[in-house]
């Protein structure tokens, strides 16, 4: 295994994570300047998701036809122009552009890097790759923080990770090479060798058994996780009385619990298996949601949030991983691609319409949701073990 494809396809990833929560961190000094309203960011962001699901789809054609390394290098270097649209944007609506090419390439990236790791590389490597997202994630809010605190405007944030994406462009144009003379992991590789032919399409992968069982559990698996970003702080505050600070930490915990785990689930995967690891995450994740039901105030929703966010930290990853042993090398892309688009499905659509509900209900209910959303990934993931039983080891 080249290990510098490795770091090229890690430094894809936290490039990918950069732009992720840029606009977040910006938008309370974008909108000043641009006289946009508060929700624009809500259309920004949709609009970027809208297009990441398009791209996700699409994946497997555009990567038969130009390869894997191929696509990731266009793909970045349409991030990198998306970008330059932000720091130039004059007013709120070229934002909304420059998130279409934005969109694009994120969901190209986030698929074909996923599919070749799952194909080419131990599940450790997936871990590690996913936890290189959340340092990128970590990293773009960091940048920014710094930039405006020694007197720079927010564009320069914006700038500073083009440049990131731009020079990792250069990069995978330099090593394009090297993308072909990987070969397939050697559990992967002693598959029928006619299984490796010709990739799947969407439709022939969607009749597949199991496959709308774990596109089920990835829905519900990444709505849970936006959830859990967007509304636990929202939640102490309002049914805790938490303060600000203590109610912006439980974001920060859960987030750096996911972070850490991922990190720590790379070492699991050594002595463990993705299948084991899966089930085990997701009773944390539960025991963790329940603890939070419990009448034990902010402590007790602090060590619910942490105990979820180390929870959360297996389960993308070693999904993905398992893709090509549970369904085979020909449907690995096109099923990574479907479960890509049922991820930003998830996490898109349905964090807000527990917000809606919440008016109504108040945030009460938040416990529940998650709850519900859990069930749903602890049945759809043993429903696809069972369907691929022959498959998977």
């Amino acid at each position: 295994m080249s290990m510098t494809l490795l770091c090229i396809i890690y430094l894809s990833f936290i490039a990918l994570g950069l732009p992720d929560s840029l606009l977040g961190s910006a938008w309370p000094t974008m909108r000043l300047e641009m006289g946009a309203p508060l929700p624009m960011a809500g259309m920004v962001s949709m609009v970027c998701s809208g297009c990441t699901i398009l791209s996700s789809l699409m994946s497997t054609r555009v990567i038969r036809r130009f390869g894997t390394g191929r696509v990731t290098m266009f793909s970045t270097l349409m991030t990198a122009t998306a970008l330059m649209g932000y720091a130039l944007a004059p007013s709120p609506w070229v934002l909304v552009m420059a998130a279409i090419p934005l969109g694009l390439g994120g969901g190209s990236v986030d698929a074909a890097l996923n599919n070749y790791v799952a194909l080419h590389y131990e599940a450790r490597h997936m871990s590690w790759l996913h936890c290189s997202w959340g340092v990128g994630a970590m990293a773009g809010p960091m940048i920014l923080s710094a930039v405006m605190a020694s007197g720079g405007q927010w564009r320069m944030g914006y700038w500073i990770c083009i440049s990131v994406q731009l020079l990792l462009t250069l990069m995978m144009a330099l090593t394009l090479p090297l993308w072909q003379k990987q070969k397939p992991a050697a559990a992967l590789a002693q598959s029928a060798p006619a299984e490796n032919a010709a990739m799947m399409s969407n439709r022939e992968a969607l009749r597949l058994p199991g496959m709308m069982a774990v596109l089920i559990t990835f829905l519900c698996y990444c709505a849970f996780e936006s959830t859990m970003g967007l509304w636990t702080a929202s939640y102490a505050q309002q049914k805790l009385g938490a303060t600000p600070e203590q109610s912006a930490f439980l974001t920060s915990l859960f987030f750096a619990g996911l972070t850490l785990g991922r990190a720590l689930n790379g070492f699991l995967t050594m002595r463990l298996s993705s299948k084991f690891l899966i089930r085990a995450s997701i009773a944390i994740i539960l025991t963790g949601v329940l603890l939070m039901m419990l009448p034990l105030g902010y402590i007790g929703c602090l060590l619910a949030t942490g105990l979820i966010g180390l929870g959360c930290a297996p389960v993308y990853p070693c999904t993905i991983h398992e893709t090509p042993h549970r369904f085979g090398t020909a449907v690995s892309q096109a099923a990574t691609g479907l479960q890509m688009a049922f991820a930003y499905t998830g996490s898109t659509f349905l964090p807000p319409l527990m917000g809606l509900i919440s008016g109504a209900t108040g945030m009460d209910i938040l416990p529940w949701w998650l709850l519900t959303l859990g069930a749903g990934m602890l049945l759809g993931n043993e429903v696809v073990n069972r369907q691929t039983a022959g498959k998977n080891a």
